[in-house]
Order: C-alpha cells, then structure tokens, then sequence
C-alpha cells in the first residue's frame, strides 16, 4: 500500500524500492525487517479443493513497480500495466472484468481502472492531491478509497466511472486502506484517530464508525472473507507485522501466521479456504498462500524480485 502524500514520483519510487510491498505501512510504524525455494505441488487441503481464481500483485521483476495477473498454480504471470511509472494497490472487479489499481505516472499518486487484460486505461480521480487504496463495491458500481485532497487522509466514495465523489470519513486523523464487505453493507478501515492504528468498520454511508481491534500496537490492512464472517488484517502486537483474522465484530483474535518475517496484505480466495499473503520469510518479498487457519504456507510466486500486494479474484 502507498501513502499517497505530496511528493515526487522519483522520491516515490525509491520509496517503492527501499520499503516495497509495505510502503505505506513502513512510514507510520517503525519495526524490524526480518533464497528462494522451489514451489511445492499444489494439492487439495484438509478442507476442501484447493483455491481457484488468478491473483493480481505488484511486483518489480521489471526494474519498478507493475501490476502483474498469475494463475493460482503459479504458471502465466503476465504483466498488465508496462509502463515507467509505479503501478500498485490493484484489486479485481466483483465480475473479473475490471481492475481498479493506483499509479504515480501522472505525477501524483491517482485512482486508474482498466480491462483485466490492461487495455482500457482511464484515470478516474484526476485530482492534484493523492489518491490510493482502492477497492470496490459488491456490484461493481462503486469504489471507495482514501485521498488527502481535504488536507488528511480521509475515506472517499465515487461511482466506477469517477463521478458523484462522495466523503465518507471526517476526522483529523489519518483514514486509509478501506476495504468494502462482500454484501456491500459495511467499509473495514484503518484508522489513527485512537492513537494508534486500528481496524475500523463502518456502514456503506460513513455512518456508525466503531474501532474493531482494539490493540495497543498497529492493526491495519482489513480484508473481508467471501462468507462476511470475518475479517483478516496485518498487526505489529507481537513485534513485527503478523497476518491475524477476527469474528466481523472483532471478538477472537488469532494470529495466522507466528513467523519472525514481514507477513501482510491479506487477502482470501473466493471460496474462503486460502488466504494470499506477502511476506519476507524467504529473504525479499513473496507473495505466499495459506489455508484459512494458517496451515500449509508456500510461495506463489517464487522470484528473485519482490512482489507483494497480492489481489485473489473474486
């Protein structure tokens, strides 16, 4: 995730490269960073068939920051994005069809959508002010994401097309990394405004904010399962950042992954049985894909570049 701020794009680009997969992360909190390995046979898990889908994630195999589809075997990583600028924060349309993703190549960091093949660019935001973390409504009609064009960083809604932007969140804190709930009736959020970060959540209109994790150290990065159940997130509260998931009403925390790596970014295949992640446990960063309660961790992508940020179609 980036943090979208008033700076150059170079000064953003070294950014991507010095912090990677964490960059917005890795501004706000400061913590410990922690060869390759062959990629295990994918196989059935205890609970079922194994995920199915592609996965989106941005990687810099390619000397910078580009968004990138592979299947969830791992074969046909394809580059969808191509150009100089950083490409980052994708996240699939509901029907396949679209990718929302944020990119630095009109100078400031803005909210582009394009076909799943990468043809069709448009910005959406068009805005002076930055404009990051993306991600859209169950029907595909909407998109929420956060932006400091009032000042802070503050949670937005606009239809798919960038019309009727609508804020969701006002408050002098920072407001970032929404993440809208599969029946599309709530938005999960991080949020500052109790100190520290935490996991908020709130309904589809920015009314009933209430704060889910309630931790002394950051929470952030929410991602809903398909089922609405729970919600996944990253936490610093073991001393460096961990892949944790909770009850949709923040009752019974449990951390997933207990690595001394950078575990981050869920994010949950369609049928709920696997959760991607990206993590440093094999020396840079990988993206990574578990069953739901943690078991069978291993590397999707495999690569000696780093990618993170990884996307599961829904």
């Amino acid at each position: 995730m980036v943090k979208t701020s008033t700076v150059t794009a170079s000064a953003l680009r070294c950014l991507v490269f010095a912090l990677l997969c964490f960059l917005t992360a890795c501004e706000r909190t400061s913590d410990p960073v922690s060869s390759e390995q062959s990629l295990p046979l994918l196989k059935a898990t205890p609970g079922g068939e194994f995920g199915f889908g592609k996965i989106l994630f941005t990687s810099t195999r390619d000397g910078n920051a580009e968004i990138y589809v592979m299947n969830v075997d791992g074969t046909g990583p394809t580059n969808l994005t191509n150009h100089p600028a950083d490409d980052f924060d994708a996240k699939w349309s509901p029907n396949g069809k679209k990718i929302v993703f944020a990119s630095f190549r009109d100078g400031n960091s803005e909210i582009y959508v394009m076909n799943s093949d990468g043809s069709g660019l448009v910005n959406l935001t068009n805005h002076p002010d930055g404009d990051g973390d993306p991600d859209w409504s169950h029907n595909g009609k909407q998109i929420v994401f956060h932006s400091n064009r009032d000042g802070n960083e503050e949670i937005y809604m606009m239809d798919s097309d960038g019309s009727n932007l609508k804020r969701l969140t006002n408050n002098s804190a920072t407001d970032f990394m929404p993440e809208w709930s599969t029946n599309g009736k709530q938005i999960a959020f991080t949020s500052n405004r109790d100190g520290n970060e935490e996991i908020y959540v709130m309904n589809a209109d920015g009314t009933n904010q209430v704060n889910l994790s309630n931790n002394p150290r950051a929470d952030r990065q929410p991602a809903w399962s398909p089922n609405g159940k729970h919600i996944a997130f990253m936490s610093f509260r073991d001393g460096n950042f961990e892949i944790y998931v909770m009850n949709a009403d923040g009752t019974n925390q449990v951390n997933l992954t207990n690595n001394p790596s950078r575990d981050g970014q869920p994010t949950w295949s369609p049928n709920g049985k696997q959760i991607a992640f990206h993590t440093t446990r094999d020396g840079n960063f990988e993206i990574y894909i578990m069953d739901e309660d943690g078991n069978n961790p291993f590397n999707f992508t495999n690569h000696a570049a780093d990618e993170f940020d990884p996307s599961w179609d829904r």
